[in-house]
């Protein structure tokens, strides 16, 4: 008689170890976007940089991190996801202890970008990890606590930078880094599967084009904010920047295996997703600059009060995240997101008028909860909307053009809002000229919310009803 043995069976998934792995690395890297902020001051007197210098401080990280995204989502389709997100955070974590020892602040500059490297690689690698290991329901919880922690990272990340810069130094927001990238690095390697890597040739072509041409705007749209739009410099990058992302659309129609497959574009939920994370993170990154300037210059708060400041928005907006997949069961993700896009937009235009002679309650801490509450609405339909029905083999793809549109939003609402900024209250000082910079920008920051909304209700609407 013949005894039949099963295969040996794969060890199930953790799902509770491999989300937290995934968020916390995530947190880490958005975390860093916004730690730089309440630091800049300590900075720039500690190293001694010019405000060009001091620019770049940010800057080159941004640039580098927006212009290799595509890149990075791809090899880790080819290569395995597990693989290269190990690599990214092994990247980020040395990038951060150089950061936290320089010696000047060249040094800090080369380091911020070499932390763009990592941070693009763990970017996009997070959430198409998240599509790999949860499907369902499951997933869609994994999305809205991925979702979450967009939401919080930025202004918790204000709170986190003005505390270790008022109480130990700016260098330690980011050798905290350096423990957490360690942890985490050992924990992925012992909870995360890896991905099945796909053979075949890598899309060289694609892959220039994509992180030339990302870089290019990015770099035109940072050089817009001391140079004006009107550079001759300015100009020429976002030219080149328009002529490399045609020529890889162009490229990308004939190749074989995309860099950026634009049958990803054919969904029209998709598309309008990448396009409205575009506008409202331009919106958002100008909120989180500009109001933190409100705080510390206009209200006269010290970098640790001001991080407080943002606590009561960072409290609802975790809470109102969290609630979302139950919202969602009920009410289409596509309404949702709508109502989110609007709640932020109300709190964007209280806060526009706010003025230096107002108290924080009214001025900035209630408009703050409605920005919150919209915030963890709308983050988590969008993300999904931007890889809903997404094969596996373009997950990474997806996730990519996801975090692009991220990046490049950022970069383009900065460059727009500081270019308003600068051109108003010029007969002003003090406090009076702050808040005159701070209401025209978040004067201009919700006319993007206003088109953010448009987009959403035109188009991600229709096509959530169609294939619901």
């Amino acid at each position: 008689m013949t005894t039949l043995t099963r295969p040996p069976q794969p060890a199930p998934v953790r799902r509770g170890p491999v989300l937290a792995i995934v968020l916390i690395s995530y947190f880490m890297i958005l975390l860093d976007n916004s730690v730089v902020f309440t630091g800049l001051p300590s900075i720039r007197a500690d190293l001694e940089l010019s405000v060009s210098q001091l620019s770049w401080v940010q800057d080159a990280y941004t640039l580098v991190f927006g212009g290799l995204l595509l890149l990075a989502a791809r090899a880790g389709d080819i290569l395995g996801r597990r693989r290269l997100f190990v690599t990214g955070l092994a990247i980020f974590g040395g990038a951060s202890l150089l950061i936290g020892l320089p010696p000047a602040g060249g040094w800090v500059i080369a380091a911020r970008a070499l932390q763009g490297i990592g941070a693009a690689i763990v970017a996009p690698t997070s959430l198409a990890l998240i599509t790999a290991h949860f499907h369902g329901a499951a997933r869609a919880r994994a999305i809205a606590w991925y979702a979450a922690t967009a939401g919080i990272g930025a202004s918790l990340g204000l709170l986190v930078g003005g505390a270790l810069t008022e109480w130990i130094s700016w260098r330690a927001a980011f050798l905290v880094n350096v423990p957490i990238a360690v942890a985490m690095i050992v924990g992925a390697r012992a909870v995360l599967a890896e991905t099945p890597r796909r053979t075949g040739r890598f899309d060289l072509p694609g892959a220039i084009l994509a992180t030339t041409g990302v870089g290019a705007l990015v770099f035109g749209i940072i050089e817009s904010g001391g140079a004006g739009w009107g550079s001759a410099r300015v100009l020429t990058a976002l030219a080149l920047g328009v002529l490399l992302l045609g020529g890889l659309v162009a490229h990308e129609s004939r190749a074989a295996q995309p860099i950026m497959p634009l049958r990803l574009f054919a969904d029209r939920e998709r598309s309008g997703a990448y396009a409205v994370r575009l506008l409202y993170l331009g919106a958002m990154i100008g909120f989180f600059y500009f109001t933190t300037q409100l705080l510390q210059d206009g209200f006269g708060f010290t970098p640790l009060q001001a991080g407080l400041g943002f606590l009561p928005m960072t409290l609802v907006n975790f809470a109102v995240a969290l609630a979302a997949p139950r919202i969602g069961a009920r009410i289409p993700n596509a309404v949702v997101l709508v109502a989110g896009i609007a709640l932020t937009l109300a709190g964007m235009v209280w806060l526009s008028r706010a003025g230096a002679d107002g108290s924080y309650l009214t001025a900035v801490g209630l408009p703050m909860l409605l920005v919150g509450a919209g915030q963890g609405l709308a983050f988590a339909p969008l993300t999904s909307s931007g890889i809903a029905r997404v094969d596996a083999e373009d997950a990474g793809a997806a996730s990519g053009l996801l975090n692009t549109a991220h990046q490049l939003g950022m970069a383009l609402g900065l460059g727009i809002l500081v270019t308003v900024a600068a051109r108003t209250g010029t007969g002003l000082t003090g406090p009076a000229a702050v808040t005159e910079h701070v209401r025209a920008a978040l004067t201009a920051g919700s006319g993007l919310l206003t088109a953010a909304l448009l987009v959403a209700v035109a188009v991600i609407l229709p096509a959530h009803h169609r294939t619901a």
